[in-house]
């Protein structure tokens, strides 16, 4: 590589500030950046929100200043590389993106400026990165020692074994394999150790140093309740706590998005549906105004989230089950980027879990992948199903100990339990009847039908109604069977089998039945109503305590920087995060030295903006 001097840190400190207008680092950041910028391969683990994008960027821009060359970052999405290059170049970087969007001619220009050492970064696509024509211009950069560093974005994607996967990042190994002394950084907000082990052997990763932070979001306040009319429910969230507020709604099917938007839109909200059968036109109109405009609900499949820098999300909102931990937690991550309070939702019942385990059976996958995927599955039920902490349980699973949260439906409000022992035996007793009376397993609504003593024509068919369970558990609710139901496959005592989601009994039912177990199961109940806090979408609170006066700067400073989005065609956030803004209206700077001082003002925004900053606050 280039034989110049490595970028000290004072000079990674500097763009810090004079480019991005932070006075300090956070968390792991500074020993990545000195480690990246000094030629050292990194794999990063830091949640949605923490500043991964950083990692990369601070040393791409200081070893461009010292001669090393373009930086490029693999990104496997549209949306990010646009939002990512319009921040860049407002901070005063020079970066770009080849992706299908571009005419040829545009192409070919930025191309040019690659090869040039013009560009400080270049996004692509793991697949464009892959071309014949592609590495023949890194080989180029290389001869002449112009080749910086690779960025490797949502590294979880090389994974089989996670959420994500996407067969073209496989290929990325190359990069090591042709140019083994170009650094290399990979970043992803969620990997459990399968997946982690993955990405270091698929990335020939295995001597880079490995920085992994919390994966606490203690500003989102976890929710999960049991299924009832999952409309009624998440209207009844909507309208009490996130009216006039951005936020996803995620649903399983591609129908189930399109019914849901077009139901949230009669009930007045400003509602868009996204999914892979929709036109790419239409998906990138939708993602546009979800990013550029307040208050709008994306309603989608998971084809919908990764990269979405959007930082005022205030809800994530789950109408399914997800397939495991890793997908919750990124799903959920989305909520509450800019540190500010935010709800992740998710509504689950005992169809949930029958449909999630005869997905995972009914797949072309070997044995071994199953097993790990129904692991991985159960580790989501136990989540959902837990009486104690959410937030531990959930940093538990990324093998991060913690203290119980104060912040989770769990910790506001510690559900009731009690003593489904007996009943527990009841449903496995039933099934195991079934299986004498006829050698035929039935599904959950038929059991509780005769659990309950309910004649059906199924139950005069079978002859059901001479079981000796017949109506014994009578005394119980339908609500409260299911209930029990879903929870002992949660707990691994029953088993969802086959397209109808039959029930059948596990090898530990048998500790139950004989009473070696002691069950302590959920009351099903209704989340507890919280306080409504309806508001006008023109009303948002500010990241932080304001007076009168300071409440009206931030006013003004929003709708100076809405104007100012508008001209440059970018959402509003890539202008100035409300945290800045809300900074700016406590401080009330009145000169560019003060203004400076603000967190988020680098030296080209002040350039450009502070002027009229201090015109707007002025009056």
């Amino acid at each position: 590589m280039n034989p110049l001097v490595t970028p000290p840190a004072d000079a990674l400190h500097e763009v810090l500030h004079d480019v991005f207008g932070y006075g300090a680092f956070r968390g792991h950041q500074e020993a990545i950046v000195e480690h990246v910028a000094g030629g050292g391969d990194a794999l990063v683990l830091m949640p949605t929100g923490g500043g991964k994008s950083l990692c990369y960027q601070i040393p791409a821009i200081a070893r461009h200043r010292g001669g090393f060359g373009v930086t490029v970052v693999v990104s496997p999405l549209i949306a990010l590389m646009h939002d990512q290059v319009g921040a860049l170049e407002e901070a005063g970087v020079h970066a770009a993106f080849l992706n299908s969007t571009l005419e040829g001619d545009d192409a070919r220009r930025i191309e040019r400026e690659m090869l040039s050492g013009r560009l400080v970064l270049l996004y692509a696509a793991p697949e464009r990165i892959l071309t014949p024509r592609f590495l023949a211009m890194l080989d180029s950069l290389h001869e002449r020692d112009r080749l910086s560093l690779f960025a490797i974005d949502e590294a979880h994607c090389v994974s089989q074994w996670g959420h994500d996967f996407r067969e073209e990042y496989l290929g990325l190994s190359a990069l090591h394999e042709r140019y083994p002394e170009v650094p290399r950084i990979a970043l992803t907000a969620t990997a459990d150790d399968h997946t982690r082990a993955d990405i270091v052997e698929r990335l020939a990763l295995t001597q880079a140093r490995q920085f992994v932070s919390s994966f606490d979001r203690p500003n989102i306040r976890y929710t999960i309740v049991e299924k009832d009319n999952g409309r009624t429910q998440l209207l009844r969230f909507l309208r009490d706590e996130h009216d006039g507020d951005a936020g996803i709604v995620y649903c399983q099917s591609r129908k189930k998005v399109e019914e849901t938007a077009t139901w949230l839109t009669a009930e007045g909200f400003a509602a868009l549906p996204y999914h892979a059968g929709l036109d790419a036109g239409v998906r990138r109109r939708h993602q546009d105004r979800f990013l550029r405009e307040e208050g709008i609900v994306m309603v989608a499949t998971i084809a919908f989230g990764m990269g979405i820098d959007k930082p005022d999300v205030r809800f994530v909102a789950h109408l399914d089950l997800p397939k495991n931990i890793e997908s919750y937690y990124q799903e959920t991550g989305r909520a509450g980027r800019d540190g500010v309070a935010a709800d992740a939702w998710m509504a689950y019942g005992l169809a949930d879990v029958v449909n999630q385990r005869r997905m995972i059976d009914d797949g072309d996958a070997d044995e071994d992948f199953k097993r790990l995927q129904r692991n991985k599955l159960d580790a989501l039920l136990a989540l959902a199903e837990a009486h104690d902490c959410r937030r531990v349980r959930l940093l538990q699973y990324f093998g991060e100990d913690s203290a119980p949260c104060g912040n989770c439906d769990n910790c506001l409000h510690a559900p009731a339990t009690w003593d489904a022992t007996e009943a527990a035996r009841k449903a496995l007793s039933c099934i195991y009847r079934f299986h004498q009376h006829g050698g035929i397993t039935f599904g959950a609504g038929h059991l509780v039908d005769v659990l309950r003593g309910k004649v059906t024509d199924k139950t005069r068919q079978h002859g059901h109604e001479t079981l000796s369970t017949f109506g014994i558990g009578s005394d119980l609710t339908e609500a409260l069977w299911r209930s029990v139901l879903r929870q002992l496959i949660a707990l691994g005592y029953l088993r969802a089998e086959g397209e109808y989601g039959t029930l059948g009994l596990t090898t530990t039912a048998r500790d139950v039945l004989k009473g070696e177990v002691q069950l302590f199961l959920r009351v099903p109940a209704e989340t507890p109503k919280r306080v409504r806090t309806t508001r006008s979408r023109t009303d948002r609170p500010p990241p932080l305590p304001l007076d009168d006066s300071g409440l009206a700067r931030f006013a003004a400073l929003k709708a100076w920087r809405a104007e100012v989005a508008r001209e440059h065609n970018l959402p509003a956030y890539v202008v100035f995060h409300d945290a800045t803004l809300a900074e700016m209206a406590r401080e009330h700077p009145g000169t560019l030295e003060a203004l400076a001082d603000i967190g988020g003002v680098g030296a080209k925004k002040l350039e450009a903006y502070g002027h009229e900053i201090l015109r707007v606050l002025a009056t």
